[in-house]
């Protein structure tokens, strides 16, 4: 197990890898239907022509071999993953690639990094709730739960 003294000092890494990642998303990823577009304004997004979906068999994991073991000790990436929203950059697995839920799920991420001003801020903020309540229950988490179920009934 990770203890929260050296997952905190590894957020700093964790903010480098996802800005990668999101940028790598952004080059390659595809634009949002018009259907997932109603979407983003009904959660809302401020800024839906900016979002990129890329369908990927699994989630990637880091590189680095910490990151990597605090990603996964924090059940934030596990092969069970089926979405995860990097600001702008979505990467949904390719089994729930169709899956609405898991999409707007993201989305409200990508709305709680704009609300939280960049996603540094959101990571911070995110990560932080994931060590201090555990990943299922952080609020920021618990809140794109409750409002993807309320948009996808």
């Amino acid at each position: 197990m990770i203890n929260p003294n050296q997952f905190i000092q590894l957020i700093p890494k964790g903010i480098t890898w996802a800005e990668q990642k999101e940028q790598e998303i952004l080059q390659v990823g595809i634009l949002l239907s018009e259907s997932q577009l109603q979407d983003a304004k009904l959660i809302p997004i401020m800024q839906p022509e900016k979002v990129r979906l890329l369908r990927v068999s699994a989630i990637p994991l880091p590189d680095d071999p910490e990151l990597r073991f605090a990603a996964q000790a924090i059940q934030l990436i596990t092969p069970h993953t089926q979405g995860l929203s990097l600001r702008y950059g979505i990467f949904i697995r390719d089994d729930y690639w169709h899956n609405r839920e898991i999409f707007v799920h993201e989305l409200i991420h990508t709305a709680q990094c704009e609300r939280l001003g960049s996603l540094q801020n959101f990571l911070i903020q995110y990560l932080t709730e994931c060590i201090k309540y555990g990943y299922p229950a952080a609020p920021l988490e618990q809140e794109a739960i409750s409002k993807a179920r309320l948009i996808c009934p």
